[in-house]
């Protein structure tokens, strides 16, 4: 049986991917910040941002972003940088849980890249990144947040997840992102089938 809630469940998190996104601060360094809602359409990104953190105050003074998609592998470096804040001071609200860090890159020892057609660099540990322009923030949540809706401009992806058959697809047998699910990291589970668009299927594949 389903059971009603009369109050909203205190998390929403029903599963999305990891994102480690970054962007530029005021004195040319770069942020990193950890996401828990994104999706993707076509070549767009939808990002939910809270309005105190410093990757939003990024973006509205230099619109440029690089999504990064960690592996399972990397869910210490996530959970390491996950508790800490680019903003100095530390917004009020934030203090009981969160601490500022200006350096997560030491913190989650990883490796800044050059981007080829944005200022914000990439990370080299994730096996997938897109640089991207913000097109629109849309305000939800009363102006708590806001939904960014980015274009991607280019993808980076480690030949080490490639289809080595179709060498401009993913091979997801190779590939295991990091998913947040109820405030709780998960990897990619089970092949469970394939839809119905998706070529070279073997007799084995079942439709969802």
């Amino acid at each position: 049986m389903h059971i009603t809630q009369e109050t909203a469940l205190p998390v929403l998190y029903f599963g999305t991917p990891v994102v480690l996104l970054t962007t530029v601060n005021p004195d040319g360094t770069s942020n990193i910040s950890p996401l828990s809602s994104a999706w993707a359409l076509d070549d767009r990104y939808l990002l939910g941002l809270g309005t105190d953190g410093q990757a939003y105050a990024n973006l509205q003074r230099l619109p440029e972003l690089v999504i990064n998609l960690p592996s399972a592998q990397l869910v210490a470096a996530v959970e390491a940088i996950a508790p800490t804040t680019g903003r100095s001071p530390v917004p009020a609200h934030k203090t009981p849980h969160y601490r500022h860090i200006a350096d997560k890159w030491t913190l989650g020892s990883l490796t800044a890249v050059e981007s080829r057609d944005v200022t914000p660099p990439r990370i080299m540990e994730c096996p997938a990144q897109m640089e991207a322009r913000v097109v629109q923030c849309v305000p939800i949540a009363g102006g708590a947040a806001v939904a960014v809706e980015a274009e991607v401009l280019r993808v980076h992806v480690h030949e080490t997840i490639l289809d080595p058959a179709r060498p401009h697809r993913i091979d997801t047998d190779r590939w295991q992102p990091l998913y947040y699910t109820f405030r709780r990291y998960f990897a990619q589970g089970e092949h469970l089938g394939a839809n119905f668009r998706e070529p070279l299927l073997d007799s084995s594949t079942v439709n969802p």
